[in-house]
């Protein structure tokens, strides 16, 4: 497993003003949209182009596009829906897939509950979204997902992390290099309750209220 830290002053900015409880759902929304568009830069570093043959005004020359097949996003509802704009700002020609998965509160395990996926991800990149790594149990369920399913590269677009989570996924994965890991910052820990601190709080309700 590849990790990330973005590591910028705007990232750090947004991602203060993100945790201050003070902060509004309007804004919370749209300093996620911008932050991961930031996180998007980084996230798609190694996305696979194909060369194509243009004309400029002044002459022929050759340039790349997004190779075919085109890259899935895949968010994670329902929190992970609060990221997809910011991803598809840089992505615009991937495809989109949902996923539904949630934590059981009791035994902390994800279970899945709705998809909208192709059968058949052979050789597509996929991008997962969701804002918070706490156990690592939702985002170890969505990789099997996709990898059983055949995608060949899975980067998981994260705004926090904790090391309790980053750790289940690494020995999960163990040193596969299509399984990569993006994030804003790694946090201290997860308290009893298996959320992340100093963390954000519940990053779906802050997003869409309490539902």
């Amino acid at each position: 497993m590849r990790l990330h830290v973005a590591d910028h002053p705007l990232v750090a900015h947004k991602l203060t003003v993100l945790r201050d409880v003070r902060t509004p759902s309007p804004t919370f929304r749209l300093l996620v949209d911008e932050l991961v568009t930031l996180l998007a830069y980084e996230a798609t570093r190694d996305v696979k182009v194909a060369t194509v043959d243009i004309t400029t005004p002044v002459t022929e020359t050759q340039g790349v596009k997004i190779a075919d097949p085109r890259p899935m996003i895949v968010p994670i509802l329902r929190a992970g829906l609060g990221m997809l704009d910011g991803m598809t700002r840089l992505l615009p020609t991937a495809e989109v897939g949902f996923l539904g998965m949630q934590r059981d509160e009791t035994t902390l395990e994800a279970v899945t509950y709705a998809n909208r996926l192709p059968e058949d991800l052979s050789g597509r990149q996929c991008f997962l979204l969701d804002p918070m790594l706490a156990t690592g149990g939702t985002l170890v369920a969505a990789i099997d997902y996709l990898t059983a399913r055949g995608a060949s590269d899975v980067t998981a677009v994260c705004l926090l992390a904790a090391p309790e989570g980053l750790k289940v996924v690494e020995d999960h994965v163990g040193d596969r290099a299509d399984v990569s890991v993006v994030v804003a910052a790694v946090d201290e820990r997860l308290n009893d309750k298996a959320y992340i601190v100093p963390g954000l709080g519940d990053a779906g309700d802050r997003l869409y209220g309490v539902v």
